[in-house]
């Protein structure tokens, strides 16, 4: 993948985790470099508050450029949460530049329709393994696998979907958790973004808290990811 960032008009609608997961790796100057949970809670966070990818391309570079500038480096930068200030400035700056409309289509290119229908019937698969009770989620994921050419018309569209999907198996999930594992995600949640909570807005830190407990609890009970933006 280019190093350059790329403009608007260029961008895959579903590139954003992988764009800014590689930008910071290199930023960092670390391949190896794994997100947390917290990482990608923001990464979704700035997803779905509409801040451009680019903005947050560039809210990277300059976040390791001020840091790179001070004499006393006391520790490395391991969290996507330091970039969080200079990543708001850049969507601030871009505010008045033309961006995509709301309902535009992502481009097709992004997958084929034997792949889109290999990521349905997989996920499909997978819940079916996990339990009777995710059985009707799985049968509509069956349905859409069946209607790929048409959902290839209008991605996004497919997507709003699959998140309303995903929605309905966090709901079953969570009924299934105890409360002391409810109070374990928000305990682990409290402490990642200890260090960060000054660099947030009020309202991006409540969109950060929600999808760090829907991406732990994801994890927690096992279940795939229905939306378009993990079929990587």
């Amino acid at each position: 993948m280019s190093t350059e960032q790329p403009g608007w008009d260029s961008l895959n609608y579903f590139n954003y985790f992988t764009e800014v997961e590689e930008h910071f790796q290199r930023a960092r100057g670390s391949g190896l470099f794994l997100l947390s949970t917290l990482d990608w809670a923001l990464i979704e966070s700035w997803k779905n508050a509409g801040i451009p990818l680019e903005a947050v391309l560039r809210g990277i570079d300059a976040a390791f450029e001020r840091w790179r500038a001070r004499k006393s480096k006391t520790r490395a930068i391991n969290s996507l949460a330091y970039c969080t200030q200079e990543v708001l400035s850049e969507a601030q700056r871009l505010a008045g530049l033309p961006q995509p409309s709301s309902g535009a289509k992502p481009r097709s290119e992004f997958c084929t329709a034997d792949e889109l229908r290999a990521y349905l019937l997989r996920n499909a698969a997978e819940l079916r393994a996990r339990g009777a009770e995710y059985a009707e989620i799985a049968d509509t994921l069956d349905r859409l696998a069946g209607e790929t050419e048409q959902h290839l018309q209008n991605l996004e569209a497919l997507d709003q979907r699959l998140t309303v999907l995903e929605e309905k198996l966090l709901a079953i999930a969570r009924s299934k958790f105890t409360e002391e594992q409810l109070l374990e995600a928000r305990r682990e949640l409290a402490s990642q973004l200890r260090p960060y909570r000054g660099r947030m807005t009020a309202e991006q830190l409540q969109m950060v808290e929600k999808q760090f407990l829907d991406r732990h609890d994801f994890e927690k009970a096992g279940l795939p990811r229905l939306s378009l933006f993990y079929m990587r």
